[in-house]
């Protein structure tokens, strides 16, 4: 075996309040893919910040080739050779794609041409990093006019283009299609194969064992173990992740579909130009409604305009005594509808805000003025629901933005709850969380729609994962090419149905 690149042993770090790692130890070697597993709060995202320099260790030793390294802010690390893809783009939507990729290190003319951006060479500089990863699109125009995944893929070309020892990637492929996960994949590979040494997010386990060949397991702040992909399956994995003895298996449901009361959404004929083809659906009291389908189909477009975050050029929406277009999400708010986004950056979590902050939110906007909470009713709400919901904060005063990505999830969701909508949609609430939790929120779904007394919620529940929408569906809708293709039953369907319908002819 080779001598390990990059070593870390012994890692510690705290926080007020919360023992983030304990003892955590990692190694990568050159010609590898490394995988960190993990449950969100094992630990891995701080374990990145100490690696990166955003923070220093109380304890514990980094070496790189051997000899110790300390960086103390993100450009040491970088200059040691350590590139970083964070999982959210980090990038600047009003420039270009080409300003972007060459950010901060801009080719330059000579001195005799005063020394000012070569932007010829800029724009070349950038076709030669995006044709790495066989995509073609317009380097000068503003990155804000291409996609999430399109952003994602120019902010892993962006780390690609400095040469590197180490190439961290925190869940890079969470807005990625499959056809763009696949171009990752084979960039990935062939940087594997020139010696670069890899460190692998993720929390898709098909992603882990088609491109990892060595898996760390964290688990509590605390490192688990290291593994050769081959040697470890998939069960024990799973099993490791959330500390379950080897037999133990996540709970199921009733696959029978309960009894669900009358209509309280309707969409009629809802469609917006280049968005969403007019799009017929009902969702009744009690109900979870799944909606299916393949990047660009039109979930997220569909969800976006029942809470009127866009704008419909055509049909309406029907709720329990309203009925037209919202024009804005105070309008569906109002109408008893939420929503929870799946850019929970930047349409969710107000990150400087603490948990208890951002859970009052909704109910702030739905009341206006007439809100009148003393900081102790404050207190008791969001403590109900950080101990409802499994919260894992030091307390609800703590600042969302320090919590993992999962636990701002159940924090967003507990912002819905508190206002008690009749409708409420999910748009992708597992993206980036782990299986367990995932298990957990599925579970939840399904509980607050399905109540013994008729009362339950009217949920729409949008994921890009089939196995969670057949798990949590009472009725699942099918889109293709942002239309309706197909309205089915809870059991009528399995995974590979659905691809079927989605992959089908339009009809004439």
């Amino acid at each position: 075996m080779t001598k390990p690149v990059l070593d870390l042993s012994g890692i510690h770090k705290s926080f007020p309040g919360v023992k983030a790692l304990t003892d955590v130890s990692l190694r990568l070697f050159p010609g590898e893919v490394h995988a960190l597993m993990g449950q969100n709060g094992a630990g891995k995202s701080t374990l990145i910040k100490v690696l990166t320099g955003l923070y220093q260790p109380d304890a514990g030793t980094i070496t790189l080739d051997g000899n110790p390294i300390a960086p103390k802010r993100t450009e040491d690390a970088q200059d040691l050779g350590i590139r970083t893809v964070y999982q959210e783009v980090n990038l600047c939507p009003n420039l270009s794609v080409a300003e972007n990729i060459c950010a901060g290190r801009f080719p330059r003319k000579s001195w005799l041409g005063g020394g000012r951006i070569d932007w010829a060479a800029v724009h070349t500089e950038a076709r030669r990093v995006l044709a790495q990863m066989d995509l073609d699109i317009d380097v000068t125009a503003p990155l804000s006019r291409y996609s999430l995944s399109v952003q994602q893929m120019v902010a892993i070309a962006r780390a690609l283009r400095i040469s590197a020892r180490v190439l961290i990637l925190d869940e890079p492929t969470s807005s990625l299609d499959d056809a763009a996960v696949q171009r990752l994949f084979t960039v990935l590979r062939r940087l594997r194969d020139q010696g670069l040494a890899i460190l692998f997010v993720t929390h898709f386990l098909d992603q882990t064992y088609a491109l990892a060949d060595r898996i760390t397991v964290m688990r509590n702040g605390e490192t688990e173990g290291e593994y050769l992909a081959a040697d470890l399956s998939r069960l024990a994995l799973v099993n490791k992740m959330v500390g379950a003895p080897p037999d133990q298996q996540p709970t199921r449901l009733d696959s029978r579909a309960p009894e669900t009361g009358a209509p309280v959404l309707k969409a009629v004929g809802l469609g917006r130009r280049g968005a969403l083809q007019p799009l017929d659906m009902e969702l009744k009291r009690g109900e979870v409604l799944g909606l299916a389908g393949l990047l660009g189909s039109g979930r997220t477009e569909a969800a976006r305009l029942l809470f009127g975050a866009d704008t419909a050029d055509e049909g309406h929406v029907e709720t329990e005594g309203r009925s037209g277009r919202w024009h804005s999400p105070r309008e569906a708010i109002a109408a008893g509808i939420a929503f929870c986004s799946e850019d929970r950056k930047h349409e969710g979590a107000i990150l400087d805000l603490s948990v208890r902050e951002n859970i009052l939110l909704a109910l702030q906007a739905r009341s206006g003025l007439r809100l009148c909470m003393s900081r102790e009713q404050q207190q008791a709400l969001a403590d109900d629901y950080i101990k409802r919901l499994g919260i894992k904060t030091a307390s609800a005063d703590t600042p969302i933005g320090q919590l993992s990505g999962g636990n701002q999830q159940k924090a967003l969701l507990a912002r819905w709850l508190a206002t008690e909508p009749a409708v409420l949609i999910l748009d992708e609430p597992t993206r980036g969380i782990d299986v367990r939790a995932k298990e957990d929120l599925m579970d939840a779904v399904r509980a607050l729609a399905h109540k013994e007394d008729g009362t339950g919620m009217s949920i729409l529940f949008i994921s890009s994962e089939l196995p969670e929408v057949l798990h949590c569906s009472d009725r699942v809708l099918v889109l293709r090419d942002r239309r309706a293709a197909g309205e089915y039953r809870r059991g009528e369907l399995d995974e590979r149905s659905v691809l079927e319908v989605i992959a089908a002819e339009p009809a004439a």
